[in-house]
């Protein structure tokens, strides 16, 4: 086996980050967690800026038990989300504790976007939220104004999806239960419509 380059930690984890450097690697915090909440950092990796959710800091019960837990349930709503526009990529685990993922530069959508962001970005809104149910996931947090990003580009952004739910589309009851709950997500797009569309 090759040793590492001189003066640089072994590269073993997704985007070609290490835990042992994460510290180094992180542009900013984004989003400063605490109790059960992770830290959200913009971290600087050899394939370019990443978002990485880290539960390293919080209580061990959470280190340990919840956060893992709850990274397992977003990762798996991200891959069965795989290549819907709109949804950032999911890169990997960095570890038990943290969740690697695309990053996606945008603002967060507010009334004050209203005239200033494309004429098809609620349309498209409303298509990434139709082929996100489609793929069996509910998001049920998309009314809260951090989750959804105005892109650099003008196109809509979903993110955090740890209070997502996910279905198995081909089975009766989870189209049925999809069903029931995917109105949470259709009333949000509208409250979005409202708010960039009224005057």
């Amino acid at each position: 086996m090759d040793a590492a380059p001189a003066g640089r930690a072994e590269i073993s984890g997704p985007a070609g980050l290490a835990r042992a450097e994460l510290g180094r690697c992180t542009r900013r915090v984004l989003q400063a967690g605490r109790g059960v909440h992770p830290d959200v950092l913009l971290v600087d990796s050899p394939d370019g800026p990443v978002v990485v959710k880290d539960f390293s800091a919080r209580a061990v019960g959470v280190r340990r038990l919840l956060g893992p837990w709850l990274l397992s349930r977003e990762e798996r709503a991200y891959r069965q989300l795989a290549d819907v526009p709109g949804v950032p990529r999911l890169i990997g685990r960095l570890d038990a504790a943290a969740l690697v993922l695309e990053y996606r530069p945008g603002v967060l959508v507010s009334r004050s976007l209203r005239g200033r962001l494309p004429v098809v970005f609620l349309a498209e809104l409303e298509r990434c939220v139709e082929e996100m149910h489609r793929r069996g996931v509910v998001h049920l947090d998309l009314r809260h104004r951090s989750n959804v990003l105005a892109g650099e580009d003008g196109h809509p952004v979903l993110i955090d999806f740890a209070s997502a739910l996910r279905f198995d589309p081909r089975l009766r009851i989870s189209r049925w239960m999809l069903r029931a709950l995917a109105w949470i997500d259709r009333r949000a797009v509208e409250k979005w419509r409202v708010r960039l569309e009224s005057p």
